[in-house]
């Protein structure tokens, strides 16, 4: 049989690796990226989430998350839940409607598409007569109202999506009951505004554009009464008792109208404009709450005086004497008011507003003092300032965990302490078995922390760089104070910010040890900080020590930003990672590499110009090596100075395109006639042919130039103890690798403890690896005798790891972006590797190691390498011996920015931004995988709910038994339909039957 089996197919290993390897995106983390419509249900405390792409998300309690996706991807326009039942509508702007489901499967609920339908009219018909405004899901269940831009007002049966046609509510039938005097035709085109009726499901209010609002009796088929607004209307708003409405016009003012039994036309009771005198923007959406205290709370969003403050997004809150107007620096979506949904309580008392911006979602404590904010648990804004890179930590020690929500709570003093008020359904999934962090860096200077243990992505702690250096904007100042007497009473709210004070504060580069507390942190400006965690505030003074890169080397001019200024003195620090010194890198450039031994006491930086060494205990620079190339003038122009290179690389492509041409016509023979050249010609694509058919399966490569832009760009640090000058003693290592495809050892001399402070650290260069085709390096690791990776700094001392072999002979493994390449140690001579690029015709982009876990068993766990490629694929290669395990296709090859952005872990996951304000997590491991796991219980509906016929106006028809039988043949039928579309049941079915035959 061996004969017949696959060269390297071994099935012992294919069983392992199905143990050990499986690809899932599990969760997304952060805030959806292009809201576009808002839901809630009182009922099943869920939120849901539309977006311009077609994305639907519902949010619960932490860690109760759905998502649907609707096959169109067209903008979601409106959601509506279906009253008391585990079920939503959403309307897309393509005019068609779908419904919804939570079904609960295995145990878990999840979110389906049941149905979806377009509303047509009859032949030759325009498309504004079914191009559908508004939407009301009826408290019967069974049917919802459509309002057009015609001003029909269609009824359709749920769930099947049947249009009623004898129940359609014209505009000539509402006409009928209106004196002609008040009203003509165009008074009912474009309905703007459906309501129910709060106390008598008979009855919905209509509200037309052009200010016209009918009450209708869906018994009768007739208005009832009429209410002729002299503005544009914008919505409407029942108030409890169902004794007055209030609508909101364009103008910036609202209405309060009385419903009366006597009067078929009735009067408004107050219009007011809470801004004017002045023209004012429209008011979109208003609420009336009732309280106890009988002062009601009005909230609206819009409104603002139009000269002044038009530009603003705002939604204000009036409560008596209080009036705020929140502020939110990206445009409102959409609102809604968390109150009391008990039918039988007798005022709405709000505790929560809760506003969907374009960026952020923002929560407001009512019934604390001041009207704080709340933090949401989930839904955080990441892109609050653009993120311009990420670092992951697994594992955290509980010590450092605890240290580090410590000094985020002294932060979070400002928030609200209520719980979190959208608490539906419930989280069923296990507990996290470790603490994980994520960092994320920012445009703006600073660094976030996020608890990326779970589903829910929470932020723990913000550290800010900006207090040691001198920028235009003053740290005292606070937007959200307010004179006592300016007006509108506006005030900031939310955390998105997207302006920087200065680009040169962006950070770029995050190292956290978990052991010791040190963080380095490097930026746009060629800036270096060390920090340690400090658990109060602080005073003292950073400080400073600059790398020259270039040596005074003469010939060389930088021609991009300038560094940062620092603050001179002692800077206080809050309670935190505080930064005790600061390296300023010459010429400030960008920060292209870092690395962190806490051990040691030593940080290496590198930037497109060379690397340094730089010592934090003495705060002493131990030296510096320049990796700039004589012709890379590149290299010297900076980020903010593109346009020139851009020009001069174009100008060097066509010469060498224009070279490698005139040399190919010298080879086949400068002189003689056509014939002769054609002949030369022909052979030397022959010649060509044939060379390409040697290797049928690799992809030639051509040589890198030397003179190629940015070849001295440090890709790689990496600390290592080692064999690097003979096999008998190994010592510290520093490892550089270039985008020119060098590799650069330094032998490090770190003083023992007791000496560390008298004697300095050196460093000598100890070996110098060029690779044959000049390919960028992007990873560097030591293997010990047991191939087995170095562990990290201080993780032996913590008894986390084992002891590196130091008997056998060490490897060492290079990855460049075209191949992996394995030597051994101290000869380097090279051992085994892999050819990447030649052939798969892709290129490395990420690279880490990651510990893969079976499934079936604890004990047995291994170390591979987990790549990214620029195709987006992840591939699963084997250490030592390089052999390619699987191959996942993970992210779009056109999303650059997503796969620049990816970031691997030590356990087999991995986040990467599918949009600026969204991370995607996908799990390489069978073992390790985070994902919702939640389950949605249908509430207990009260009786009162869900009448659709009552015979007065106060009070509701209770159930009687022939509902009830009613509802249990109904839950039959879903029972039924249940068993039917279940798997499992069917299989069982089918093996009694056939056990029968």
């Amino acid at each position: 049989m061996r004969r017949f089996l696959r060269p390297g197919h071994d099935p012992v290993r294919e069983r392992l690796k199905r143990d050990l390897f499986q690809f899932n995106k599990t969760v997304e983390h952060g805030f959806p990226h292009q809201p576009s419509a808002l839901g809630y249900s009182p009922f099943l405390r869920l939120m849901a989430i539309g977006t311009r792409s077609g994305a639907i998300k519902l949010y619960g309690a932490p860690g109760v998350e759905f998502m649907g996706l609707h096959e169109e991807n067209n903008t979601v326009m409106q959601i509506h839940f279906i009253p008391d039942q585990c079920q939503l509508v959403t309307l897309l702007d393509d005019n068609s409607l779908h419904l919804w489901s939570l079904k609960q499967h295995g145990g878990t609920s999840e979110l389906r598409e049941e149905h979806r339908f377009t509303l047509k009219g009859p032949p030759g018909s325009p498309p504004s007569a079914t191009q559908v405004t508004a939407v009301l899901p009826h408290s019967s269940r069974e049917v919802l109202y459509l309002g057009t831009e015609s001003g029909n007002i269609f009824v359709v049966e749920l769930p099947s999506f049947r249009v009623l046609e004898d129940r359609t509510i014209t505009p000539e039938a509402v006409l009928q009951r209106i004196p002609e005097d008040n009203c003509n035709r165009r008074s009912c085109e474009l309905v703007e505004a459906l309501r129910e009726h709060p106390k008598n499901p008979d009855q919905i209010l209509i509200g037309y554009s052009r200010g016209l609002i009918v009450l209708w009796d869906l018994q009768n088929n007739k208005g009832t009464h009429h209410f002729l607004g002299s503005q544009q209307l914008e919505n409407l708003y029942w108030q409890r008792d169902g004794s007055k409405f209030i609508s909101c016009h364009y103008d910036g003012s609202y209405t309060q109208w009385p419903v009366s039994s006597d009067n078929r036309q009735s009067e408004p009771l107050e219009n007011t404009v809470p801004y004017g005198p002045f023209p004012c923007k429209a008011i979109s959406k208003i609420y009336w709450q009732t309280t106890k205290n009988g002062l009601p709370y009005i909230i609206f969003q819009g409104g603002m005086p139009r000269a002044s403050y038009g530009d603003r997004h705002s939604i204000s809150v009036i409560h008596g004497s209080q009036q705020t107007a929140f502020d939110f620096t990206s445009r409102v979506i959409d609102f809604f008011i968390i109150f009391s949904s008990d039918p039988a309580a007798e005022f709405d008392d709000p505790s929560a507003l809760v506003v969907l911006a374009e960026e952020e979602l923002v929560v407001i404590d009512l019934k604390s003092a001041g009207w704080p904010a709340v933090q949401p648990p989930y839904l955080a804004s990441l892109h609050c300032s653009a993120i311009t890179c990420s670092h992951h930590v697994s594992n955290i020690p509980l010590k450092l965990w605890e240290r580090i929500i410590s000094a985020g709570s002294k932060q979070n003093i400002h928030y609200s302490s209520m719980p979190w008020p959208i608490d539906g359904g419930t989280n069923i999934a296990p507990d996290p078995p470790q603490r994980d962090l994520l960092l994320t860096g920012h445009e703006d200077g600073t660094v976030r922390f996020w608890d990326a243990s779970g589903v829910c992505l929470h932020l723990l702690y913000k550290l800010s760089t900006v207090k040691v250096f001198l920028t235009d904007a003053d740290p005292n100042d606070n937007m959200n104070t307010l004179g006592e007497d300016e007006w509108p009473p506006l005030r900031k709210v939310g955390t998105f910010d997207p302006y920087s004070d200065d680009p040169r504060l962006g950070i770029q580069k995050i190292y956290l040890c978990k052991y010791s507390g040190y963080l380095a942190v490097a930026g746009t400006a060629g800036q270096v900080l060390v920090m340690e965690l400090n658990d109060e505030d602080a005073e003292h003074v950073v400080d400073h020590a600059e790398a020259d890169l270039l040596q005074d080397q003469e010939g060389y001019r930088w021609k991009g930003h300038e560094k940062l200024k620092t603050r001179d003195g002692p800077v206080r620090f809050e309670a935190g990672f505080q930064p005790f010194v600061l390296v300023q890198c010459q010429p400030p450039a960008v920060v292209t590499s870092l690395a962190l031994h806490s051990e040691w006491k030593l940080v290496a930086f590198g930037t497109s110009h060379g690397f340094g060494l730089f010592d934090h205990q003495q705060k002493r620079l131990v030296f510096v090596k320049c990796t700039l190339h004589p012709s890379d003038q590149l290299a010297l122009e900076g980020p903010l100075s593109r346009v020139k290179s851009l020009k001069k690389s174009l100008r060097q492509s066509f010469r060498r395109i224009r070279r490698s041409r005139v040399s190919s016509r010298k080879r086949r023979g400068g002189g003689g006639n056509a014939s002769e050249v054609q002949e030369a010609n022909a052979k030397f694509d022959q010649d060509v042919l044939q060379e390409m058919e040697l290797a049928p399966v690799q992809r030639k490569i051509e040589a890198r130039s030397a003179e190629d832009s940015f070849t001295g760009f440090v890709r790689t640090l990496y600390f290592a103890d080692t064999f690097l000058r003979d096999s008998s003693r190994h010592c510290p290592s520093l490892w550089a690798g270039t985008n020119g495809g060098t590799v650069y050892a330094f032998c490090l001399r770190v003083p023992p403890a007791e000496r560390r402070m008298d004697e300095p650290v050196r460093a000598e260069q100890a070996k110098e690896i060029q690779l044959m085709h000049r390919a960028p390096v992007v990873g560097i690791l030591v293997l010990d005798g047991r191939s087995t990776p170095l562990p990290e700094p201080l993780e032996v001392a913590h008894d986390l790891s084992k002891s590196p072999d130091m008997q056998g002979s060490h490897q060492l493994l290079v990855v460049s972006e075209e191949q992996f390449k394995v030597f051994t140690l101290p000869k380097v001579s090279s051992k085994l590797k892999l050819k990447l690029t030649a052939l798969e015709g892709c290129r490395v982009r990420k690279v880490t190691v990651a510990n893969f876990g079976s499934c079936k068993t604890d004990d047995y766990s291994e170390n591979d390498l987990a790549v990214l490629t620029n195709l987006g694929d992840i591939q699963i290669i084997s250490l030592p011996f390089l052999k390619l395990q699987i191959r996942y296709p993970c992210i779009r090859k056109e999303d650059v920015s997503g796969i620049a952005s990816c970031v691997f872990t030590k356990y087999g996951q991995g986040f990467y931004l599918i949009s600026p304000s969204e991370f995607e997590r996908f799990s390489l491991s069978t073992k390790w995988l985070v994902e919702p796991r939640c389950i949605v219980d249908m509430p207990e509906v009260t009786s009162n709910n869900h009448v659709h016929k009552s015979g007065t106006e106060n009070a509701a028809r209770k159930s009687s038994p022939g509902d009830c039988g009613e509802d249990e043949r109904k839950s039959e039928r879903l029972m039924e339909h249940a068993l039917l579309n279940d798997e499992k049941v069917l299989k069982e079915i089918q093996s009694t039957l056939e056990g029968g035959r």
